[in-house]
């Protein structure tokens, strides 16, 4: 288990109050909440950022997620438990999140067009950078849940 190394919140304040700054104008683009913490939730899951995985799983079940959605979010694939919709916005926040490995691949982008107005997919893809940052955040400077 990585030790906590810095306080970042309290190194940067300033650079805080950016990154829940972009937060709060997330949640004005219209993504509805559920949305936001499968986003949220896999991203994190993929970065291995436990203090994220922690906090989004609790904010995912106040936005009215099931047990039973959130044990699968990992094995999405595999379930029948995801819209079209979801299913298109997990696949490209995987894309996105493993964007070093391999880019976001046509078929990712076209099954995220086909559920998405231009508009959201624009929004979806901004979320998922800001979770991305905020796993780097947590991870690098080993924040861990309370």
């Amino acid at each position: 288990m990585t030790q906590q190394r810095i306080d970042f919140v309290q190194a940067s304040p300033d650079a805080n109050k950016a990154m829940y700054a972009l937060e709060a104008a997330i949640a004005k683009l219209g993504i509805e909440p559920s949305l936001l913490e499968l986003i949220r939730l896999r991203a994190s899951q993929i970065n291995g950022c436990a203090f994220c995985v922690d906090m989004h799983t609790s904010d995912a079940r106040k936005a009215g997620e099931t047990e039973r959605r959130l044990y699968a979010v990992s094995v999405w694939r595999e379930t029948p438990f995801f819209t079209p919709r979801e299913r298109a916005v997990l696949a490209w926040t995987e894309a996105l999140t493993l964007m070093a490995q391999a880019h976001p691949s046509d078929d990712a982008y076209a099954a995220l067009a086909g559920e998405l107005t231009p508009a959201e997919m624009v929004n979806v893809t901004l979320a998922i950078g800001s979770i991305n940052t905020w796993n780097r955040l947590a991870v690098g400077f080993g924040k861990m849940p309370a």
